[in-house]
């Protein structure tokens, strides 16, 4: 059977109104060529040559398969698999696997337009038209499209961290209604810092309401599967982290979460007061060295005690060594270690869709999705500032105020 033509009557004449059509069938003609140069490669001779024994493999041209759709970022185009007969194995194409549907880059976009808003019952419908109403996007494909990422996910779940540098983590539970429970689901989250800048999550599992002793089960598998102990951790000051830090690696550092510490004070003064609180308290964790965010700590307390709020300012004592442990690390990572906002930003659009979604039917399910939501927005991370220093503080390198610890004293002096 004959190579058929994928030329149309749309390709003799151009215009604005069907460019899209002739650059997809563009692109399907181009594709059905690059199947018969591979079978040519693959061959040793092209279709007019006769096959030489000696020094090419067996097999002769059948013709074409069955007519497939194949999904690309730029629409759907039918393709037609050539056939081989007289051959030892099978022979497996590089540019289209067996039964591949999509390429890579559409399944890329559904975690992408779920992450911005996008139900799943719509993906069908939305895809379709973004990509032609041939594209076979139908609710059990994406159903099988979530159990891939399942899979993908215990995966990326066991894999090998020995080679990984971790500096900071970051720490965080993300609640989602998923399985039987009345309860939410907590998955608990880490990302880290590396000492080459970049930030990569480290682990996405359920875990029972961020108990100390879910978070020390996360931590005993990071260090099983070879992570060294990190420089500091970061994380609110009600997790069960905390805890578990201790008993699994009880030489990293541990810095509190400020914006949750602001909220938690801020509760304890009346809604009247809590402009001026809020201005008192946020000095404080952009002071330029340890000395002066006491001070600053100082005068807050003393204001408290001014109007009678003295709870609150025994919450913001609470802890309060842990919210200073930044100033032991550059002064050009104290934007990343203040808080748990690396976190935060991504967790911000994940809650949108989670607090809007109903309830998923099993945790795990809901865990793959979510895991494959936060590697989408992992692509978008930004190096850490001044990256060069985190290879020092991985090292060992001692600071102080923000600065190398030889350095500083020698400041002190002077």
């Amino acid at each position: 059977m004959e190579k058929q033509s994928t030329e149309s009557p749309v390709s003799s004449r151009i215009t604005w109104e069907n460019l899209e059509e002739h650059l997809r069938l563009r692109a399907q003609g181009w594709l059905q060529d690059l199947f018969v140069a591979e079978l040519d490669e693959f061959l040793g001779r092209t279709k007019s040559q006769r096959r030489r024994p000696l020094d090419a493999p067996p097999g002769y041209r059948n013709g074409y398969g069955k007519p497939r759709r194949l999904t690309l970022m730029g629409g759907t185009v039918t393709l037609r698999r050539p056939r081989v007969r007289g051959l030892e194995e099978r022979f497996e194409s590089r540019l289209l696997p067996l039964f591949a549907r999509r390429t890579p880059g559409v399944d890329a976009l559904l975690p992408e337009l779920y992450l911005h808003g996008l139900a799943q019952g719509d993906f069908d419908l939305a895809l379709r038209g973004l990509l032609g109403e041939d594209a076979p996007l139908s609710p059990a494909a994406i159903g099988r499209l979530k159990e891939k990422w399942r899979a993908e996910w215990e995966a990326w779940s066991s894999r090998d961290l020995s080679q990984l540098e971790a500096v900071y983590l970051w720490v965080d539970g993300v609640y989602v209604k998923a399985g039987l429970e009345k309860e939410k689901a907590a998955l608990l989250v880490v990302l880290a810092a590396l000492s080459d800048g970049r930030k990569e999550f480290l682990s996405v599992v359920p875990g029972h309401r961020e108990s100390t002793e879910a978070w020390a089960e996360v931590l005993r598998d990071l260090k099983g599967r070879g992570l060294a102990a990190p420089k500091l951790v970061v994380g609110d000051g009600h997790l069960g982290i905390w805890g578990a830090l201790r008993g699994v690696w009880p030489g990293a550092m541990e810095q509190r979460c400020w914006n949750h510490k602001i909220l938690n004070v801020l509760d304890k003064v009346p809604k009247r007061r809590q402009g001026q609180a809020r201005l008192l308290l946020r000095q404080i964790p952009y002071a330029p060295s340890l000395r002066e965010a006491e001070r600053l700590k100082g005068s807050f307390e003393r204001w408290c005690q001014k109007h009678g709020l003295e709870e609150a300012a025994k919450v913001l004592e609470r802890d309060w060594d842990q919210m200073l442990a930044f100033y032991r690390f550059p002064k050009e990572h104290w934007g990343h270690l203040r808080t748990t906002n690396p976190l935060e930003s991504p967790f911000a659009a994940l809650r949108l869709r989670t607090d809007a979604a109903k309830r998923f039917k099993r945790v795990d399910s809901a865990t793959a999705l979510i895991w494959k939501m936060l590697m989408v927005a992992e692509r978008r991370f930004r190096r850490l500032n001044a990256p060069e220093l985190l290879r020092e503080v991985y090292e060992g390198v001692k600071f102080t105020d923000g600065m190398r610890a030889d350095a500083a004293s020698r400041e002190a002096a002077a």
